[in-house]
């Protein structure tokens, strides 16, 4: 991060901290300090400048879950705030830990993407985003999302089986290709998985949602918000209808792999006019409160949940957590 940045952070909460009130609420930040933007002194900074308004404890996180356990703790101990300083995959642990409870989840990005705090409107660089933090300490107003639910592992916004699922594990199995090149290596493995596994081969699903008829596919992507997810600065727009607020889930299936489909797709996903839906090897859903995404040949495949690969199925069923999470952004 460029010194510049950094010096911001030294004056933020030196300038907030002088009409500060004196009752501050509790915050809790949770840093995942192997995130790829996060570093030690970024950490102190971002600390140091939340401590103008808020009373702040920091915890770094030290294996899979553990934000989920520190979150947990937070909410039975009465914070005001929980604060998720890392990529997706954190602010995913956190929110399982706080749904159903008083406390509100938000994030600061620390990550290659960072798709639920964009969501949120906060913003994706460290300085702008801490010091809307600071702001909205003046201006308290969280408010209700849901999360969704697939074989028992919530989510925040997307899940995928098939090409997409089948990427994010290649990446996820190099994390230091992931941090140094980010989209960039995203897209050399996708163009890897698809030359490699997905034209010869696909695998065969079918999915069903609200109990009606199958429809044969490919490639499923689920979503609870909008967009899928982002390259670089370009989001990338798979299925519409979905929203953070609301109760069901929307989604696309993509029929056929087919090297003369693909460039169509490709084009609809980074299109803001053209729906990926409209596609001929496309079909989309929205307003469903069920999904349920099967192998039809038997053949295990993979899922992801939130940018995060959890491993492979031959069955995936989707519904939407009752217990809201409360968020403030």
């Amino acid at each position: 991060m460029p010194a510049a940045s950094l010096s911001s952070l030294e004056t933020l909460g030196d300038q907030f901290a002088l009409n500060a009130p004196t009752e501050r609420k509790r915050m809790l930040v949770i840093v995942n300090p192997y995130a790829t933007t996060v570093s030690d002194r970024l950490r102190n900074l971002v600390v140091y400048a939340l401590q103008g308004r808020y009373d702040v404890t920091a915890i770094d996180t030290e294996a899979r879950d553990h934000a989920t356990a520190l979150t947990r703790e937070a909410a039975g101990e009465g914070y005001d705030v929980v604060v998720a300083f890392g990529g997706d995959g954190t602010v995913n642990e956190a929110a399982n830990g706080l749904r159903g409870s008083s406390t509100p989840l938000t994030c600061l990005p620390g990550g290659s993407t960072n798709v639920y705090a964009r969501m949120l409107g906060i913003p994706n660089d460290i300085v702008d985003a801490t010091e809307q933090l600071l702001r909205i300490a003046d201006d308290w107003r969280p408010s209700e999302v849901h999360m969704a639910v697939v074989n028992e592992r919530r989510f925040l916004f997307s899940s995928g089986l098939g090409l997409d699922a089948s990427v994010v594990a290649r990446v996820d199995a190099h994390p230091h290709l992931k941090a140094r090149f980010g989209p960039y290596y995203f897209a050399y493995c996708g163009f890897g998985e698809f030359l490699g596994k997905y034209v010869a081969r696909p695998p065969r699903l079918e999915t069903i949602t609200d109990g009606g008829a199958p429809v044969p596919g490919v490639t499923v992507l689920v979503q609870k918000g909008e967009p899928y997810t982002y390259f670089r600065r370009i989001p990338i727009h798979a299925a519409h209808g979905a929203e953070l607020t609301d109760t069901t889930l929307a989604g696309v299936v993509l029929r056929s792999t087919r090297p003369t489909v693909m460039p169509g797709v490709m084009y609809r996903l980074f299109s803001a006019k053209a729906k990926l839906e409209r596609h001929r090897q496309v079909d989309g859903f929205s307003g469903s409160r069920d999904v349920v995404v099967r192998s039809v040949d038997g053949r295990p495949v993979p899922l992801h949940v939130d940018g995060d690969y959890i491993g492979d199925v031959t069955e995936a069923r989707y519904a939407v957590d009752e217990r809201p999470l409360l968020v403030v952004s």
